[in-house]
């Protein structure tokens, strides 16, 4: 028991270690800039295109520190401002596939995704759904009742306090980030050779091949699923280095997750915001499992393809 331990806090260090030289700095980076000019800058470039998707222009304010920084971020915004239920609704969703871009797409790229695949796919659903709900759902004309949302009151005066408080933020984002690394990984360490991820790999065997996945990329799910994209990096990467997820397979999980990540957290999160939540769940869950089947059957044609016109040329060499 005790080399279990040993192995897996070995395994939680070193994941929080590769994670962290990619979350301190850009927390650092993102915190500081939302003290400057910058930020704003984007919001007023951002506002006029708000109008195409049903939003006021003081929409760009959650959007982009969603996007930039996380779902709380973006919560904490939009109750600073008076939008109607469905203004709040087409927000929620947008945020719900597109928030915390730069870190959780610097992350996906430890497992070896473009990080280009990652963001356009967000930012591509997050605009189509807002488009959709805006064209498509006629009411939500009230304005939202927002419920008891604490908000972060630091506003810190000066480069040096400015600076101090991005220090501290990502501080402690490392610190939370080791809380639920290293006790994860010594969790799974012992799952893993007490053959407890096997058995769960058969039970969800199933699902995977519905999506088009092989049953080794299921703890990639899980993780995901449960403790989404940043947090459960660090078991994507040991899946890819202990389990030999392919690299189809991970995009594949990684395409899936991008749509439906820390699924529970993040839908129950919006609940004070007084829009309703299943809705929420429903259409993130279903966007994920439609597009990973859709790209699934297209990557297999691709690769039926390549396999054909390689068996051709073969077959055409020898002949001759």
């Amino acid at each position: 028991m005790v080399g279990i331990i040993r192995r897996g806090f070995q395994n939680g260090m070193s994941t929080t270690w590769a994670l962290g030289k990619v979350i301190f700095p850009i927390t650092l980076l993102v915190t500081i800039l939302q003290f400057t000019p910058i930020l704003p800058w984007l919001m007023e470039i951002i506002s006029p295109l708000m109008r195409l998707i049903g939003l006021p222009g003081e929409a760009a304010v959650p959007l982009v520190l969603g996007n930039f920084l996380n779902l709380y971020a973006g919560i904490a915004a939009i109750v600073s401002f008076d939008f109607t239920i469905k203004e709040v609704f087409i927000m929620a969703v947008m945020l719900s596939f597109s928030h915390n871009l730069i870190i959780e797409s610097a992350v996906a790229t430890k497992v070896g995704v473009k990080w280009w695949i990652i963001v356009g796919i967000r930012v591509g659903l997050a605009l189509m759904a807002a488009f959709i709900i805006n064209l498509v759902w006629q009411g939500g004309s009230g304005m939202a009742q927002y419920g008891l949302i604490s908000q972060d009151s630091t506003n810190p005066s000066g480069w040096m306090e400015i600076a101090l408080h991005g220090i501290q933020t990502a501080g402690l984002a490392i610190i939370q980030l080791a809380f639920i690394v290293i006790p994860l990984m010594i969790i799974m360490q012992y799952m893993r050779e007490k053959g407890w991820l096997d058995i769960m790999s058969d039970k969800l065997a199933p699902l995977m091949k519905f999506l088009g996945m092989s049953k080794n990329a299921s703890m990639t799910m899980v993780a995901g699923l449960t403790i989404g994209l940043a947090y459960g990096a660090g078991l994507m990467i040991q899946a890819v280095d202990e389990d030999g997820v392919s690299k189809k397979d991970m995009y594949l999980a990684l395409i899936f997750l991008v749509a439906c990540h820390a699924v529970v957290e993040d839908t129950l999160i919006f609940i004070p915001l007084g829009i309703p939540v299943w809705p929420l769940l429903v259409i993130r869950l279903g966007t994920a499992i439609v597009l990973t089947i859709i790209v699934a059957y297209l990557w297999n044609r691709a690769d039926k393809k390549r396999r054909e016109e390689s068996f051709n040329e073969q077959h055409s060499y020898h002949t001759f």
